[in-house]
């Protein structure tokens, strides 16, 4: 199949939807091949992660590419099962978990060379080498791109396992532990507070699969009850503060949260 973009949802246009509906019509959809991915286009695309085992959200990302051109769901992809037990889980609707599954996840937790998404906090790096018993202001003046009081020195993609393994270098557990893993980018270092048995039993997991990934959104949630309360009464504005910060309005995260729950109370999609 031809390389799409990569995501694609309802209301782009152009060849890359075009491509998207060829290869759904070769899956045994019946759209037309004209480029605008409108209700038909969502319909099939759905259709397709149902049949795939996929989350079902009409939303063409690159698991659903992935699937379409190679007949399977692969190994790790999150699944409409797992969205449904993370919902029994917290005792809230699959609608809100399908919403914030949208809209807080990456899309994708793993990079396409098959290493988990991470983000290397440099800030983090700093405070935990100093409860190490290391000397913090010594190693930051030393390696400041990897151990620094100010948050920054971002190179995103693969380029932040680079950071990481050289952060390892200086000490191992603080390095893990000053990264977010994931979908969700939960930092490893609340590994004890979530329950793991250490930072390595919890980076190994990451490593292990989106369902794994899911499960520590699960437990980071459950730790927090005013962000479980807000999750069950939809207080989108707060949900998107506990998670992003003061600054989520910037990226109109509680809109998105409350536009994807209308969407999938509307869709009423089988679980």
């Amino acid at each position: 199949m031809t390389t799409l973009a990569n995501v694609l949802r309802q209301g782009d246009h152009g060849a890359a939807v075009r491509s998207l509906q060829t290869a759904l019509n070769t899956f045994g959809a019946a759209v037309s091949a004209d480029g605008w991915f409108g209700p038909a286009t969502t319909s099939a695309v759905m259709d397709v992660q149902q049949h795939f085992g996929l989350v079902v959200d009409g939303i063409a990302g690159a698991k659903t590419q992935q699937a379409l051109a190679s007949g399977a769901r692969a190994p790790g992809h999150l699944t409409a099962a797992d969205l449904v037990s993370a919902a029994d889980k917290l005792g809230i609707e699959l609608a809100v978990v399908r919403a914030v599954n949208e809209v807080e996840s990456l899309g994708c937790g793993f990079l396409p060379d098959g290493r988990p998404v991470i983000l290397f906090e440099r800030h983090i790096m700093y405070r935990e080498v100093g409860t190490a018993g290391l000397d913090a202001l010594a190693l930051a003046e030393r390696y400041p791109n990897l151990v620094n009081q100010k948050r920054g020195g971002y190179v995103g993609g693969a380029g932040e396992h680079k950071r990481l393994a050289d952060a390892s270098t200086i000490h191992r557990p603080s390095a893990l532990s000053s990264a977010s893993w994931g979908a969700f980018q939960i930092m490893a270092y609340h590994w004890k507070r979530l329950g793991y048995e250490s930072v390595e039993a919890f980076t190994d997991l990451m490593r292990a699969g989106e369902a794994a990934q899911l499960d520590a959104f699960v437990r980071f949630v459950l730790e927090d009850p005013a962000l479980l309360k807000a999750m069950k009464g939809r207080k989108w504005a707060t949900v998107a503060e506990l998670f992003n910060g003061k600054d989520f309005a910037a990226n109109l995260y509680d809109v998105k949260l409350d536009r994807a729950y209308d969407k999938y109370t509307a869709l009423k999609v089988a679980a």
